[in-house]
C-alpha cells in the first residue's frame, strides 16, 4: 500500500454523457513536435543504468620491502529502480453499467480481464467521472446525464489495483434528487478513501482541491495534481466544496506546490471537446502552460475517445485516453480506449506503452483484439501527426 504524504498486440500503442446502449500493492510510500506513436515503447537513447568506471590503482616506482596488499579493483553498479505507472481513460460506472451491476449484485466483474495488468503497476491511477454513493436512486439503463454508481464500485476499483483516482471531473457532483446537495460528492470521496484509494483534484474548498497527492514509490516521490475545465457547477471556491478549476493561475500554482514535495510532477487535466480525437485550442494551451510550469508528465481525459500524443520540450502530453468503463456502445470509438503504461528509471522518464482496450455496455473491460488494437493505434498516430 503506498505511503501517502498530504500533498503494455498488445500494445503498440468521460462533460456530458451521450446515448447509452439500450489493490493496492505495497510500495514505499516543455507547441511542437508530436512524439511518434508507432513504437510499442519510446525510450530515450541514454536510458541505461550508469556504472562507476574502472579505476586502476597505480603501481609504486620502488617496491616496499613489506608491500601492503592492494585492493582488487571492481566496477560497482549504480542501482536504478525501474518504476511502472499506469493510467486509464474515464471510468463511469453508471446508467447501463450500474444496471448490470445491480443485476449481478457485484461490480468486481468489470475488471476481471485487466485486474492483473492494473495490479502489476507500481502506481495505478484512474479518472472517475461519476459519483459513488448509495444515497441517490439508480437511474437504470436509460439516457440521462445523471451519472451515479453504487458505493461497491469503490471496492471493485480497489480490488482491481487502483491507488489514486482523479476526481476533478464534470460529473463528480451528480445526484439527481433535489435534497442531495453535495452529499453524493462527499460520499464519493469518502468511499474512495474507505478502500484505500486517494482522490485528487477535489475537496472542501479550492485550496483543498488544489493540493497534490504525493506517493513515494521505490524512493521516488510522484506528485499528482488534477484540475477540471468542463462544468462550472462542480468548481470549488474559497469557501465551497468542489473540484480544482483548470485555468492558468491554478495550474501553475498546483504544479509549483507539487514540485516542492515531489521528484516527478504529473498533471491530470480534465479538458477538451467531447467525441473529438483532436485536441482543441484550450488543451494545446493548457498543455504548454503545464510543461512551462514544470510538469514532467501530462495525462488528460474527458473526451470519451482516444486523443493525440505530443511532446513539448521533452515532456510527453497524452491528451485523452478514451473510455475505460462506460456504456457508450452507440459508436465503436466510444467503446475504445488505451491503458497508458509509463516507465521511469528512478526519477527519469524512460518511455511509454499503449495497451488498447474495448468496453462492453455492461462495463466489462477487455484487452482489444489484434485488428481493433491496430485500428486504435493508427488513429492515435494520425491525429498526433496532425500536430506537427
Amino acid at each position: 500500500m503506498p505511503r501517502l504524504i498530504p500533498f503494455l498486440l498488445l500494445a503498440l500503442f468521460l462533460v456530458s454523457a451521450c446515448q447509452p446502449q439500450s489493490s493496492s500493492r505495497p510500495t514505499d510510500t516543455a507547441l511542437v513536435t508530436p512524439a511518434p506513436v508507432s513504437h510499442l515503447v519510446q525510450v530515450p537513447p541514454d536510458a541505461t543504468s550508469t556504472r562507476t568506471p574502472f579505476l586502476p590503482i597505480p603501481s609504486s616506482p620502488t617496491p616496499s620491502p613489506s608491500p601492503t596488499p592492494l585492493p582488487t579493483p571492481s566496477a560497482t553498479p549504480t542501482v536504478v529502480q525501474r518504476i511502472t505507472l499506469l493510467f486509464t481513460g474515464v471510468i463511469v460506472p453508471a446508467r447501463c453499467v450500474q444496471a448490470a451491476i445491480d443485476a449481478r449484485g457485484e461490480a468486481d466483474y468489470i475488471y476481471d480481464e485487466v485486474r492483473t495488468l492494473i495490479s502489476q503497476a507500481d502506481l495505478a491511477v484512474g479518472t472517475l467521472n461519476a459519483t459513488l454513493s448509495d444515497y441517490p436512486p439508480h437511474t437504470g439503463c436509460i439516457f440521462t446525464y445523471v451519472l451515479v454508481g453504487s458505493s461497491n464500485n469503490a471496492d471493485a476499483l480497489a480490488l482491481a489495483g487502483f491507488d489514486v483516482m482523479s476526481v476533478a471531473t464534470n460529473h463528480i457532483k451528480n445526484c439527481g434528487i433535489g435534497d442531495c446537495g453535495d452529499r453524493a460528492f462527499f460520499d464519493t470521496l469518502d468511499n474512495l478513501r474507505r478502500v484505500g484509494i486517494i482522490p485528487v483534484g477535489a475537496g472542501n474548498n479550492l485550496a483543498d482541491a488544489m493540493q497534490p497527492v504525493v506517493v513515494t514509490v521505490k524512493g521516488v516521490r510522484f506528485g499528482i495534481v488534477s484540475l477540471g475545465q468542463i462544468e462550472p457547477m462542480t468548481f470549488a471556491t474559497t469557501d465551497t466544496p468542489g473540484i480544482a478549476v483548470l485555468n492558468d493561475e491554478n495550474l501553475r500554482t498546483a504544479i509549483a506546490a507539487a514540485r516542492q514535495a515531489s521528484d516527478v510532477v504529473i498533471a491530470m487535466p480534465h479538458w477538451g471537446p467531447e467525441d473529438s480525437p483532436n485536441p482543441n485550442e484550450y488543451e494545446l494551451h493548457f498543455a504548454q502552460v503545464a510543461v512551462d510550469a514544470g510538469a514532467d508528465l501530462v495525462v488528460g481525459n474527458h473526451t470519451h475517445v482516444v486523443q493525440a500524443v505530443q511532446e513539448i520540450k521533452g515532456t510527453q502530453v497524452f491528451y485523452g485516453l478514451g473510455n475505460f468503463v462506460f456504456d457508450q456502445t452507440w459508436a465503436l470509438d466510444h467503446q475504445q480506449g488505451v491503458i497508458l503504461r509509463v516507465t521511469f528509471e528512478g526519477k527519469r522518464y524512460a518511455g511509454y506503452e499503449f495497451i488498447p482496450t474495448h468496453v462492453d455496455g455492461n462495463g466489462l473491460v477487455h484487452i482489444a483484439g489484434e485488428a481493433e488494437a491496430a485500428d486504435i493505434l493508427a488513429r492515435v498516430q494520425q491525429v498526433s501527426e496532425a500536430l506537427k
